[in-house]
């Protein structure tokens, strides 16, 4: 592997973390002062990935770099981006609006930063060093010019809190493992035991366990770009009374799909997932992490 083919990471950590309580990115998993992004950092590495790419907010800006530079000195190339208010046409500024616009808001921040293929992932997210290594193999035999890329999948029964709701990208796969739709399902919860999601009139119906869902680790060429631009002004004007609207990758992913002429691959890993949605998920995700460690698949320091 050469270094101009090693693929890029980037990751989604402009998040405010309201239903965590704080700003869950930066905070602490282990006794040794790990975050989660310390481990798919340290994933990443050993998969091949040479640069990372941080969707970051100002607000936050000093000590998330103190957290992660040192760490990454000398090992890969660093860049931060940074999802704001502002980084919208003039006329769609919203002073009123407190959030920015989402996912794929976010990822059209790193347009500039990005000429290789890339990965993208969550920051509150654990996804297992094998899907790394499945994500970053693929990478690596892409051409950068191809409109080919490819998502993780993972079934909705391994990726709920029992805490209360999280918002998941439904998949269709075709029988070529294909990506044929993907639908941003926004509340998905466990209620007596049984999965429900609310349809858009806010009324809660069944859905499947072994529905297949993205958790945002999609693979991309830079390719990808062509499609997001046109369609977030086109939302923004749809959207521009509405200051909850938010703008997600699958609706990028769908306009890629829609286009007929890029295709979206499904990757399958049976790397654990886990991650944090609420306070109450950090015991359960420090004690999966622990028990990593002691079996070594993890060093005690990572760093």
């Amino acid at each position: 592997m050469t270094e101009n083919n090693k693929p890029a990471l980037v990751v989604l950590a402009a998040g405010m973390g309201s239903r965590y309580g704080g700003l869950k990115q930066i905070d602490s998993f282990t006794p040794e002062g790990d975050t989660i992004i310390d481990f798919s950092i340290y994933d990443a590495l050993q998969a091949g990935f040479g640069k990372f790419v941080f969707i970051i907010r100002r607000s936050f800006e000093k000590e998330f770099k103190e957290i992660f530079n040192k760490k990454l000195e000398r090992k890969a190339e660093v860049a931060y981006v940074y999802q704001e208010l502002d980084n919208v046409p003039e006329k769609y500024i919203n002073p009123e609006r407190t959030k920015p616009w989402g996912t794929g808001h976010a990822l059209l921040m790193a347009k500039d930063a990005i000429k290789e293929n890339f990965a993208i992932i969550n920051a509150d997210d654990f996804y297992g060093r094998e899907a790394f290594d499945v994500m970053a193999a693929s990478l690596i035999e892409k051409d950068k010019n191809s409109y080919n890329f490819n998502t993780m999948a993972y079934l909705l029964k391994n990726t709920v809190s029992d805490h209360g709701f999280v918002s998941r990208g439904e998949c269709q796969v075709n029988e070529k493992g294909f990506l044929t739709d993907v639908t941003e399902r926004t509340h998905i919860e466990k209620i007596d035991g049984k999965l429900m999601r609310k349809d858009d009139q806010g009324t809660f119906i069944d859905i499947d366990e072994d529905t297949v869902v993205s958790m945002n680790f999609w693979g991309f060429t830079p390719k990808c770009f062509e499609f997001g631009t046109e369609l977030f002004e086109k939302f923004l004007e749809e959207e521009k009374h509405n200051l909850k609207s938010e703008f997600f990758i699958p609706s990028v992913v769908n306009e890629i799909l829609k286009s007929g002429i890029a295709n979206v691959e499904v990757l399958k890993s049976n790397a654990k997932w886990f991650g944090v949605t609420y306070q109450e998920d950090k015991p359960i995700v420090k004690e999966a992490i622990n028990k990593l460690k002691q079996e070594s698949v993890y060093p005690k320091n990572l760093w």
